[in-house]
Formats: C-alpha cells, sequence, structure tokens
C-alpha cells in the first residue's frame, strides 16, 4: 500500500466520523493534543489534510493548531515534531507544565504513576491551553481499538457496558471534544507511519507505557481477532448499533418508567 493510499483511508474514515457525528464545523479552530505517539502525529497530519477536503466537499473552513504538553518525562526530543508542523504550515506550540512533578508526589498504592490522575490533569491543562490559543475544540487521537478496549475495561472493571463518545461538550469550560479517529484503526495508523517517512514520532517515556491494565485488554483482544478476525469490525460496529441493543431491566426500572 502507497502512503498515498494509507492516508487517503485515514482521511475518508475522518469524513465518515465527521459527517456521521457532526464533529466539525466551518469555522472551528481545532487544537490536537500532540503527545508525539503515533496517533497524535497521525491525527495532527491528517486533519491539516482533511482541511482542504472539508473546505472542497463540504464548503466548511477550520484550522487545526497542534499542543504539546511538556510532562517532564525527559529524553523525549521535540525538535523533530517542531520542525516537520513548520514544513506543513502546521500551528505548532509547546507547553511546559509541572504534571510528573505532581504525579510523583500522588503515586498509586503500588508506588506507581496514577493513569487516571495523569489523564484528568492532561484533560485540564490541554483545554486551558486550547482555550488560551483561541480554540473552540480539543481533538483527541484515540481510535477505533481504543473505543474497543474503553468497552472492555469498563465490562470487566466498572461493570458498565459502555465507551468513550465521538462527541462531547464540557459545560464548565465550554469546550467540546472530538475524537475524529473513532472509525480508524491502530494498524492503518501503524502503516501510514511506515510508509510516511515523514511523520516523526517520539517515543514516549513514560514509567507505566506498556504497564497497564488497558495493554492486558489490548492483548487479551488480539487472541480473540486471531481466532476470530471479523470480531474487530464487529465490535467497533455494535458500538453505535442502538437497534440492536438489548439489556435487562429489572422490575423496578419498568415501574419507573410508567
Amino acid at each position: 500500500m502507497s502512503t498515498k493510499k494509507a492516508m487517503k483511508q485515514i482521511i475518508g474514515a475522518i469524513r465518515k466520523a465527521d459527517l456521521d457525528y457532526d464533529l466539525i464545523q466551518d469555522g472551528d479552530r481545532i487544537c490536537v493534543g500532540v503527545s508525539g505517539g503515533k496517533d497524535s502525529m497521525v491525527l495532527l497530519f491528517a486533519l491539516k489534510q482533511y482541511e482542504r477536503i472539508a473546505k472542497r466537499y463540504d464548503n466548511k473552513t477550520f484550522t487545526t493548531v497542534g499542543i504539546h504538553l511538556e510532562m517532564g518525562f525527559g529524553n523525549m526530543d521535540f525538535e523533530p515534531v517542531v520542525n516537520f508542523c513548520k514544513q506543513h504550515d502546521i500551528e505548532y506550540y509547546d507547553v511546559p507544565t509541572r504534571i510528573y512533578d505532581i504525579l510523583k508526589l500522588h503515586p498509586d498504592r503500588n508506588g506507581k504513576i496514577e493513569c487516571s490522575l495523569c489523564s484528568k490533569l492532561k484533560k485540564g491543562a490541554i483545554v486551558q491551553e486550547a482555550i488560551a490559543h483561541n480554540c473552540n475544540k480539543t481533538a483527541f487521537a484515540h481510535h477505533a481499538d481504543d473505543a474497543i478496549e474503553t468497552l472492555f475495561l469498563n465490562m470487566i472493571y466498572g461493570a458498565r457496558i459502555n465507551t468513550f463518545e465521538p462527541a462531547m461538550h464540557l459545560a464548565n469550560s465550554g469546550m467540546d471534544f472530538i475524537r475524529p479517529f473513532v472509525y480508524v484503526f491502530e494498524e492503518q495508523i501503524k502503516r501510514a507511519v511506515r510508509k510516511e517517512l515523514d511523520i516523526p514520532v517520539v517515543t514516549s517515556t513514560c514509567p507505566n507505557d506498556g504497564f497497564t491494565k488497558r495493554q492486558d485488554v489490548k492483548e487479551m483482544l488480539y487472541s480473540i481477532y486471531r481466532t476470530y478476525p471479523q470480531a474487530k469490525q464487529n465490535f467497533l460496529k455494535s458500538l453505535s448499533n442502538t437497534e440492536k441493543t438489548k439489556l435487562w431491566v429489572k422490575h423496578e426500572d419498568w415501574k419507573h418508567r410508567e
């Protein structure tokens, strides 16, 4: 598969998500939270390319802005990212933070970084910076595999059948969150990075990387897909197949509906 075809498929999936869930409107200024990993870097590049598609076919103009929160993990060189953004005329900002210092002060019971706290701090910080740079939306690079993994994580650890939404609004900040990659699988992103040699990827030095509950679920799902290859697409389709969703309803709940 050529580079052009790999990125074309991803941009097509972004447009489908945009049309299905009304993610992007004319005049939007969209902040992409750039971690430096493959997902966020491909999203940054793909959204920049999608600007032309949206203007040509859907008559809407929007702006893509990359914002990187410097977590403080160390040994992460973002100079290639800076150069990449200059080369492709992408507005980009590096923002120093003290997030890692805060995380070290509040470890989990095993003495490790608390992933949920890290996520909360990053979300708050990126919203603050998005507002500071006049963005009305923040785009995260959560993809189709992330959505399926979140579904299983919530069922296994929370007794909840749910996953994140393609779009959501934070009333307290007035910020909209969008996830343009909900129809993009991780393998497509990897393929684009392998073929599109121009896209730099910064390896994470987070000490928890690869040692999380999500990684365990990812490996479990890989095992399922090896045995049942059709399961991946079916899991994704099930997330929006509301007409075929049937869960138990207790007698007490029926009484409340009357």
